[in-house]
């Protein structure tokens, strides 16, 4: 791994490449086929290298479907490092929803490229998380993006065993096995504050069982977890839409005092979002938990998140609800037929479906906290970045705060005794930190829902010392 200045030459050469157009060469894809030996229900199929989206010389690409499952095809899309490859790190994307692809973070955010207006063309990015790390993006749960087949996914829970099963398909192939024993980071969003922390410790369940021979499988150990703009705990980040309707830091007060008002009655006052997901909380995990959590969740959406957004963009409380920002421009490019062919797709992408997100919604998963499971793994030591962009409304950096502020840890009283300071890119702010040993939080200036996406090279110098093991810290590129 190469500090910043390492990258000056190749950001030069990337910048030339990303100021023109790329059209896509047609080429007839060839299928490749991987089928697990210690489970015949698993499989990998993919095309190598088919020129879409990376076009850098010389970087290897894979696009496909792990097969996790009977009728369960698991879209991926890998792109090997720009930069000495063969001891990059490993990097795992996921976004949000639930039930949102992760072609989101690969186009919008820190992927290899940007697709141009005229959704059939595409630039390079030079801030590209690949020029540092071998990524993999993975549309999770089935029926999300490209994913097609049976989803019985419809909790955080439930949605852990599938990546794990797609990771021991990954880690037997030929193509994936050098990967294994690489530092592995899992950087995620939104609703990634569920599936981040149930995820981790999920793989750290199933390394133990194999490490005691009860299971045989492939280990996935993660070395790092990245999660931003997450959604941690919807007890105290619920109560934050309130706080920060009232007075977003550096940008003001959102709502008027009327609406105001009638949020603090409907979060604090008898039968509010408050005493609903306590009572959530209380009725545990069961099945007979279900209809307490939903009735929590849809309240505290209609009475607390609508009225704090307003007519604003939920994801950047800069722009209006008809929000441009960042385009949809791939959307189009993943409906061509050519684009698809190219890649190995075999279904009709979509960006966000309801029937993966309803599922969910019936279990009232999200009126759940997964505070716990982020805490005990603060605890261990794994090195974690919970970090926000401060335009955001809808997962805000005032309810993560708030959310790791309360976890329980051994840096607890320390995070909370620590001011916050800017860390700068040549002397100009980009975000106040907070660091104790290997846990750090970040709120991200003038930044949305999407970090990599508003501030793409705050977001890659901070990714790029996540992998470097560092604790945040001013750079001067």
């Amino acid at each position: 791994m190469k500090g910043s200045s390492a990258l000056l030459a190749l950001f030069s050469t990337l910048s030339l490449w990303a100021t023109r157009a790329t059209p896509i060469v047609s080429t007839e894809p060839t299928l490749n086929h991987f089928a697990s030996t210690a489970n015949p229900n698993i499989s990998l199929q993919f095309v190598a290298d088919s020129g879409v989206c990376e076009t850098t010389p010389g970087v290897h690409q894979m696009s496909g479907y792990i097969n996790v499952g009977t009728g369960m095809s698991m879209w991926f899309w890998f792109f090997e490092s720009r930069n000495a490859p063969e001891t990059a790190p490993f990097t795992l994307w996921l976004n949000g929803g639930p039930g949102c692809s992760s072609m989101i973070g690969l186009f919008q955010e820190n992927g290899p490229c940007k697709v141009n207006a005229d959704g059939a063309t595409t630039v390079l990015n030079p801030y590209s998380w690949n020029n540092i790390s071998n990524m993999i993006y993975i549309d999770q749960p089935i029926g999300t993006g490209f994913s097609f087949g049976t989803d019985t996914v419809n909790s955080t829970i439930s949605a852990a065993p599938f990546v794990w099963q797609a990771f021991q398909v990954l880690f037997e192939s030929q193509q994936f096995s050098k990967f294994q024993s690489r530092e592995f980071v899992l950087a995620t969003e939104s609703y990634g504050g569920h599936y981040g922390p149930e995820f981790v410790t999920f793989f750290d369940q199933q390394n133990a069982l194999i490490d005691s021979g009860n299971i045989v499988g492939e280990k996935v150990t993660v070395s790092a977890l990245m999660i931003n703009n997450g959604w941690y705990d919807p007890l105290i980040q619920n109560e934050a839409y309130l706080d920060f309707a009232t007075n977003a830091p550096g940008y003001g007060q959102l709502q008027s005092n009327a609406v105001l008002q009638k949020m603090n009655t409907s979060f604090f006052g008898p039968g509010g979002c408050k005493e609903q997901e306590e009572a959530c909380y209380a009725a545990g995990n069961g099945t007979a938990s279900n209809k307490i959590c939903i009735a929590a969740d849809n309240f505290c959406v209609d009475n607390l998140f609508v009225p704090a957004v307003g007519n604003r963009d939920s994801d950047d409380l800069r722009q209006n609800s008809s929000a441009l920002f960042p385009p949809e421009f791939y959307v189009n490019f993943l409906h061509s037929t050519s684009i698809k062919n190219k890649i190995g797709a075999q279904t009709t992408y979509q960006e966000c479906p309801d029937a993966p997100f309803e599922l969910f919604e019936k279990t009232g998963d999200d009126a759940r906290t997964l505070l716990p499971q982020l805490g005990a793994l603060a605890n261990s030591g794994l090195k974690i970045l919970i970090w926000a962009g401060d335009a955001d409304i809808n997962c805000n950096w005032l309810g993560g705060h708030a959310s790791v502020l309360a976890m329980d840890w051994y840096g607890h009283d320390r995070l909370a005794a620590t001011p916050f300071t800017n860390i700068t890119i040549n002397g100009t702010p980009v975000a106040a930190i907070q660091n104790i040993d290997n846990f750090s939080f970040a709120r991200v200036y003038q930044a949305g829902h999407e970090v990599p996406a508003f501030q793409p090279q705050a977001a890659f110098e901070i990714f790029q010392q996540i992998i470097n093991d560092e604790q945040l810290h001013s750079v001067t590129v």
